[in-house]
């Protein structure tokens, strides 16, 4: 797959602070690219590089295979750039609004109409076409602003907290929409430090902290790097000193250990390596030997595990 977004060695210094250090990020070609870190970590100066809003200190940055520094006007034909703080006219219906930045894109007159339809209906706002804007709902207004960042069909999406400040429904919402353009094949980059909209939808994720990036890649790939070892925890009606012997003598285990017995139950805490097949095969070699196994668990390995195992010891 193509590399549509990328940045070498990227550094933006602000008289003492080194708000970007040394970023290499890239990003594939129809990827949703979750650019995920607390506030302050740097995500925001770093698209404002990308959308060629700030000039680097240093380093370099591609978007479409153009130069941020040296190719600013393709890079801006390519790019549809959504802020975390957006303008909407108040005294403008939708699709005025709408119209206006066609306008702005150079989009002939006679082509609008039919392009505005396709963009409201896109974001479920074609029954809102002729309300005024202050009227709409925080959710609505991000939906609206969305909208207008397709408005001259770019390749590269870069959403700065698209679903900031939003309700859980709302959120729902965005997410859905994302997926649905990455579906029409445009790369989306957008930043965010709500971890369960990354988890969602994300190809792709990239973890800044501090202004560096820690580490990139799917969320599978990250947590086989940062958590090789599947936890089990298994709840036994009887014969533990026999299930431990027998989980201690698999290949694939790493430990087992006691937990609290609770309710005449004993568990068992089990670190093992491989994958589904090595764990399927634990729970049969215990039901072989006939060992009374009440309740067996994976614990779960998420996003939020791989973040706090990512950036400990980062935070300055």
């Amino acid at each position: 797959m193509a590399v549509i977004i990328e940045t070498r060695e990227l550094n933006k210094k602000y008289k003492n602070v080194l708000a970007v250090k040394d970023l290499s990020l890239s990003v594939e070609e129809g990827a949703i690219y979750g650019f995920v870190g607390p506030n302050g970590a740097g995500k925001t100066t770093t698209m404002h590089i990308l959308t060629t809003l700030l000039q680097p200190s240093s380093g370099e940055a591609f978007v479409g295979g153009y130069s941020v520094t040296s190719q600013p006007r393709d890079v801006r034909r390519v790019i549809g750039y959504m802020p975390d703080f957006f303008g909407v006219y108040d005294d403008m219906k939708v699709w005025e609004y709408l119209d206006f930045f066609a306008a702005c894109y150079d989009i002939p007159e006679a082509e609008r109409p039919p392009l505005i339809r396709d963009l409201l209906d896109l974001v479920d706002l074609g029954h809102r076409a002729d309300d005024m804007v202050d009227s709409l709902s925080r959710g609505m207004k991000q939906r609206l602003c969305l909208a207008r960042t397709l408005a001259h069909d770019p390749q590269v999406l870069i959403l700065d907290e698209p679903a900031s400040g939003l309700d859980p429904r709302a959120r729902v919402e965005i997410r859905e929409l994302l997926v649905e353009l990455a579906n029409m094949g445009k790369t989306i980059f957008f930043s965010t430090h709500i971890l369960a909209d990354v988890a969602e939808i994300c190809t792709q994720v990239g973890i800044i902290e501090a202004g560096e990036l820690v580490m990139q890649g799917s969320v599978e790939e990250m947590l086989r790097q940062l958590v090789p070892q599947r936890e089990i925890v298994i709840t036994l009606l009887g014969k533990v000193d026999e299930a431990k012997e027998k989980l201690a003598a698999m290949a694939t285990v790493a430990s087992v250990e006691d937990l609290k017995a609770e309710n005449g139950r004993s568990r068992l805490y089990v670190s093992l390596s491989g994958e589904d097949q090595d764990v399927s095969d634990l729970l049969a070699a215990l039901v072989k030997a006939k060992i009374p196994v009440m309740h067996f668990m994976e614990e779960t390995r998420d996003l939020e595990s791989v973040f706090m195992r990512a950036t400990k010891g980062i935070v300055s």
